[in-house]
Formats: C-alpha cells, structure tokens, sequence
C-alpha cells in the first residue's frame, strides 16, 4: 500500500482568463445550435489547421460534431468504420471548427 503523502503545491502552467472563457462558451453554445439546426445536412467543415472534411452532420453533443465521411473521405479518418454502411463517423470538437459550408 503506498503511503500519503503531504499536499503540494500547484503551480499553474495556463488558465484561461474569464472574459476568453466566457467568449469561448458562446462560441460553442452558438456552433452547438447552428450544428443541431442542419443536422442529417452535406456539410463540407474546414478546421483550424486547414484539414477540410465532407459529409452529414449525424450527430452533435455538448462539444463534439459527428460528421458521417462519404466513401471519397473516409481515408482522412483514422477511425473504425461504423455508422452508415460504407461510411465512417468522424467526432470534431467545436472549439477546432474554423468554417462549416452547407451543400446547395
């Protein structure tokens, strides 16, 4: 059995200032409803660090977007296949979406 030992002190690398969290809560509550309004839509999602990925908004929740890859995108996911046949789901956290365009 290992022993306890005696509290230590932190000593914060990073916290978020209250005004960019606050900012950063609206924007996803904000992309949250827009994903929820065009669900089971063609989206095509650009990210922050440029990847581009289309396919259906299948599923959003608190913080991640599931977007069902066609079959010409599912070797950009590194995921098991599951979900629709032939399809795979990839999850994008909210704070990492940089455009989402809706196919017409």
């Amino acid at each position: 059995m290992s022993e306890l030992t005696a509290p230590q002190q932190l000593s914060p690398v990073y916290h978020c200032q209250s005004d960019t969290h606050q900012y950063l809560q609206a924007v996803k509550q904000h992309l949250h409803h827009v994903c929820a309004q065009h669900a089971n839509r063609l989206v095509k999602v650009e990210t922050v660090d440029g990847d581009v990925f289309e396919g259906h908004i299948v599923h959003i929740d608190k913080s991640i977007l599931y977007l069902s890859l066609s079959n010409d995108g599912a070797d950009r996911a590194f995921l098991p296949g599951f979900g629709f046949p032939g399809n795979f789901i990839l999850p994008l956290v909210l704070y990492d979406l940089l455009a989402i365009s809706l196919f017409i």
